[in-house]
């Protein structure tokens, strides 16, 4: 069984903090899960799992935001403690990805938490604000996003320090059935995000193209990349058709006038 370093702790965890930061300020896109999972991977010195477990996160975080304050898995996390952990035990992406998917349901009750803290920032930044003080304004936002930052580290910090214990004893000592079962949810939940996805998708109306899509994809054995290549081109010729009718359109129609 792989043991993390501390400095490999700290690097992730710092990562944590950061992309934590950065998706409230810079919003460079280091909190999206792929790159939380590519780069636990580096560290942990496996990428191609990390690229794996990240992308199927992603996949499921597809369509999926915080509007109106509304509260949704934290998959970044997700991604980098099920890297570490799949790393760790050795097992499948499927086993990593059904540990990770609960883990990041829990940590949404860690952003409310950070949220009640930020309330009382907000106000203290209000009232900087009646009373014109820039300055205590900026001081109030800015410890409002050490707030996230910290409320990102912390947990990851304490699942990686912990991690190889708690790891172990729940796969020693868990029912083999248990196990069965968190590898088939692994399987199952990158098609619920697929499937959240296509919820808000007019599919009613370019269904044809989902299933042309499909069929190169599971019988013609072509990777993803080509079927995003092909869907580029048939939407690009969709598009040059569509323009040209409506050029020829309005020609009749200034043809019309002019009679």
């Amino acid at each position: 069984m792989l043991e993390l370093s501390l400095m490999q702790i700290l690097l992730i965890s710092l990562y944590a903090f950061i992309s934590d930061v950065d998706g409230l300020t810079f919003q460079m896109g280091l909190s999206n899960a792929i790159f939380a999972g590519a780069f636990t991977g580096i560290v942990v010195g496996d990428i191609k799992l990390g690229l794996a477990i990240g992308a199927t996160l992603q996949l499921m975080g597809l369509g999926v935001a915080t509007y109106g304050g509304a509260s949704v898995p934290n998959y970044k996390a997700a991604a980098m403690l099920g890297t570490a952990f799949a790393a760790i035990t050795g097992q499948s992406i499927e086993f990593a990805i059904g540990i990770a998917v609960p883990v990041g349901i829990l940590l949404t009750h860690m952003g409310t938490l950070v949220r009640f803290v930020n309330v009382f920032f907000q106000h203290k930044a209000e009232k900087y604000a009646d009373e014109a003080n820039l300055t205590g304004v900026s001081r109030s936002n800015a410890l409002c996003c050490l707030t996230w930052g910290f409320g990102a580290a912390i947990p990851v910090f304490l699942g990686l320090y912990f991690g190889s214990e708690v790891v172990g004893f729940v796969t020693d000592k868990i029912p083999v059935w248990l196990l069965t079962g968190l590898k088939v949810s692994g399987k199952i939940l990158p098609a619920m995000g697929i499937a959240i996805l296509m919820r808000y998708l007019p599919l009613k109306k370019f269904y044809p193209f989902m299933i042309l899509g499909f069929a190169i994809a599971a019988f013609l054995n072509v990777s993803l990349v080509g079927v995003a290549i092909i869907g580029f081109a048939i939407a690009a010729i969709w598009l040059m058709i569509k323009n040209q009718g409506l050029q020829v359109q309005s020609q009749d129609e200034g043809g019309d006038i002019d009679d």
